[in-house]
């Protein structure tokens, strides 16, 4: 997963080949984003003279503590070709200018 700052919003962005949508849930409760999913494949294949049954199963959660400014009512999730993105706008408060600190030399 990475996440990237930028000047209005931060950027989580998780690659998650082989799964959809439908696999990953987002959710946001008190000040933590937690991006959980599930993928479950079978395979079954019968033969005249043989037969393979597999199952393969991984889950994953990562959580994710929010800065304070993070207007929450604009979160927006979309998941193309196996990529999540989380954009996560930064409310007016969290995009003051920066601020230029002098630096002495004595």
């Amino acid at each position: 997963m990475d996440v990237c700052e930028r000047e209005n919003e931060y950027e989580i962005t998780a690659e998650l080949p082989g799964m959809d949508a439908s696999n990953v849930d987002v959710k946001l409760s008190e000040g933590v984003l937690t991006i959980k999913g599930e993928k479950e494949e079978q395979k079954e294949e019968k033969q005249k003279d043989y037969h393979v049954s597999e199952r393969r199963f991984g889950s994953f959660q990562r959580s994710f503590e929010l800065p304070e400014g993070i207007d929450e009512d604009k979160i927006q999730a979309s998941f193309e070709k196996g990529v999540l993105t989380i954009k996560l706008p930064k409310g007016p408060e969290a995009q003051k200018p920066e601020k230029k600190i002098p630096i002495s030399s004595t």
